[in-house]
């Protein structure tokens, strides 16, 4: 099995070369930045991550070589089939054999928290853009990671307490029953709790195996509660709410979407998915940064798409990244995946993605947040015009406090 597919990026450049000393020259140093894009190629988060999370990772490449031409980028790309033990030899093999720097993208709860020790361990960049387990800069941060787009804390915050507070007070959990899952239904119970609601119960459906999700909702109708929370993602998600629909749910039931993406709206269409609330932390049609960056990407995607937040952080993880080594040095950068991750902090972040930013010391991306609902098929005038924005949570309130993470390079 072939682990990776090389797209090589930018200009060539000379070697360059260490300083002569005792009238010896030391070995060349390699100058070529290699960067390697690991996610769901063929699984049930393909759409959401996948091929255009790979194309915006490699518009970020392409900006950044044709504004620095001296600087040689390589990256490569593997499917980690939602397989931690596949994901881990994946990287083991980049890092030992490929002279890989640093990894982008590891969707998928359980292939992050795989990856992220061997990072740890080969002292190389993890830039994660894809899993939701908030635990990445919690008790399982290092000095290695940085978490980009969303957490199991930053959905649920915005997403539930604003359901509650609208009176959707008592809810039922569809989840799938796997480390994202689990996560995603804990975090949000607490901001139910927390918000004056409750949570009446729960049914988990095997992942990702589950197609036919008519038991799971008919506990869920059955419970008596306002609200159905799904914990889900994926091709698993849209056909849950499908077949709700399908099942009458939303007559009876508020549906609320705990991690929700565009890409996700386009394959149930507006008819299925009108009137959901959820929350993303990217929108193409945003502002008119957003809509910069989706005229130069939509040539690399096929008619129709339109990037989530998982895709635009792809793009700006690695640009941030590429622009850290540009600004520490090439041969600095490859010495030191620590090093390279504590001068991405140092640096504010800013593209047309998520506009200006920040990485904490838990290596916590900050952005704002935002809630949205699904627009009516009526609503909507334009391909991509999905949602309307009900709310924005300030960049500073939009994920935990690092004193309630217990990671442990938060210093009080």
């Amino acid at each position: 099995m072939s682990l990776s597919r090389r797209l090589l990026l930018g200009a060539s450049s000379a070697a360059v070369f260490a300083p002569v000393r005792r009238g010896s020259a030391e070995p060349a140093i390699d100058p070529t930045v290699r960067i390697g894009v690991l996610t769901d190629m063929s699984g049930p988060y393909r759409d959401v991550t996948g091929p255009t999370g790979v194309a915006c990772a490699r518009q970020a490449v392409a900006e950044f070589t044709a504004a620095h031409p001296d600087t040689k980028v390589e990256m490569m790309v593997a499917d980690h089939q939602n397989k931690a033990d596949v994901a881990v030899g994946i990287v083991r093999e980049w890092f030992d054999r490929s002279g890989v720097d640093a990894i982008v993208g590891v969707d998928s709860s359980a292939v992050a928290l795989a990856c992220t020790s061997v990072c740890a361990e080969k002292d190389k960049v993890h830039l994660n853009t894809g899993a939701g387990t908030s635990a990445l800069t919690g008790k399982s941060c290092n000095a290695n990671t940085v978490h980009w787009t969303l957490d199991t804390w930053n959905l649920p915050h915005s997403t539930a307490t604003a359901v509650v507070k609208s009176g959707g007070d008592s809810w039922f959990f569809i989840t799938a029953d796997y480390t994202f899952g689990h996560i995603f239904q804990h975090d949000t119970t607490e901001f139910i709790e927390a918000a004056g609601g409750k949570v009446v119960g729960s049914a988990q459906f095997p992942f990702p195996d589950t197609t036919d999700f008519s038991a799971y909702l008919l506990q869920a109708q059955a419970s008596g509660a306002k609200v159905a929370g799904f914990a889900a993602s994926g091709a698993n998600f849209v056909n849950l709410v499908k077949q709700a629909r399908e099942f009458g749910l939303d007559k009876t039931m508020t549906l609320a979407a705990i991690a929700c993406f565009i890409t996700d709206v386009q394959a149930m269409g507006l008819p299925v998915a009108q009137g959901l609330i959820l929350t993303e932390n990217f929108y193409w049609d945003l502002n008119d940064r957003s809509r910069a960056f989706m005229q130069r990407i939509k040539p690399a995607l096929p008619a129709g798409v339109f990037p989530n937040m998982d895709h635009a952080g792809s793009y700006a993880a690695t640009l941030h990244y590429l622009k850290t080594v540009q600004a520490m040095g090439v041969a600095q950068a490859k010495a030191s995946g620590r090093n390279a991750v504590a001068a991405m902090k140092r640096m504010p972040t800013d593209d047309d993605c998520f506009g200006p930013g920040l990485i904490r010391e838990d290596g916590r991306k900050i952005h704002p947040a935002y809630l949205f609902r699904v627009k009516t098929p009526e609503e909507s005038h334009y391909p991509g015009d999905v949602y309307t924005l009900l709310a924005t949570t300030p960049a500073d309130q939009a994920f935990r406090p690092m004193s309630e993470g217990g990671c442990p390079l938060v210093h009080a």
